[in-house]
C-alpha cells in the first residue's frame, strides 16, 4: 500500500518529528519546490542522452550528481543531520567556468528555447529559482537551520542552469535570441 491516509487532513510529518505540520507551510513549499527541481532533472536527465559536457564530463553523470545534491538538501529542510559539501559547491561553479569558455559573453537578456534540452534546462532553472526562495523563506523563519553551502549551493544551481541552457544551444549550432519589447 503506498498511502496511510494520515495527511488526508492537510498535515504530514518530517524527519524525526512526532507532530504533524501544514502541507502549506513554509517547509512543505521548499520541500515540494526540490521535489519539482529534481524531477525536472531526472527529465533532464533522459533527454541528455551521450551528451558531453566541457572536458567530456558526462551530462547525465553530472545532472545525476545534482540530483543527489538535492536529496541531501531536502533530507536538510526536513530537520535531518544531512549537508551540502563545499565540494559540490565548487563542482557547480567549475562546470559553470568550463562551459562559460565555450558560450559567447552575454550582451543582453536571452529568451529561452533553442532546442528542447536547453528549453527544458531553463525551466529546471526557474524551478530551482523558485526553490532557493522557499528555502530562504525557511531561513527567514528560523524553522530549520539550514548551512551556508545550502544557500550557496541552490544560488550557484540556478546559475548552472542558464549557462547549461546556453551551452546547449552553442553547441547545437543554435544562435541564441534577445527579447523584442514592445514599445
Amino acid at each position: 500500500m503506498y498511502y496511510t491516509g494520515k495527511g488526508d487532513d492537510g498535515t504530514t510529518t518530517l524527519y524525526g518529528c512526532d507532530q504533524r505540520i501544514s502541507k502549506s507551510s513554509a517547509i512543505t513549499e521548499a520541500l515540494g519546490a526540490l521535489d519539482e527541481a529534481t524531477s525536472m532533472i531526472g527529465l533532464l536527465v533522459s533527454l541528455t542522452g551521450d551528451m558531453r559536457l566541457p572536458e567530456g564530463v558526462s551530462a547525465k553523470k553530472f545532472l545525476s550528481d545534482i540530483q543527489s545534491h538535492l536529496f541531501t538538501i531536502q533530507a536538510e529542510v526536513a530537520g535531518a543531520d544531512k549537508h551540502i559539501a563545499d565540494t559540490s559547491v565548487n563542482m557547480l561553479e567549475k562546470m559553470e567556468e568550463k562551459m562559460a569558455e565555450v558560450i559567447p559573453p552575454i550582451t543582453s537578456f536571452v529568451v529561452p528555447g533553442g532546442n528542447e534540452v536547453s528549453a527544458r534546462t531553463d525551466v529546471a532553472r526557474t524551478i530551482v529559482r523558485r526553490a532557493e526562495r522557499r528555502v530562504v523563506a525557511v531561513v527567514e523563519e528560523e524553522m530549520v537551520q539550514i548551512m551556508p553551502e545550502t544557500l550557496r549551493y541552490l544560488n550557484r544551481l540556478s546559475s548552472f542552469f542558464f549557462v547549461l541552457a546556453r551551452y546547449v544551444n552553442e553547441e547545437a549550432g543554435i544562435a541564441e535570441r534577445p527579447p523584442t519589447y514592445d514599445t
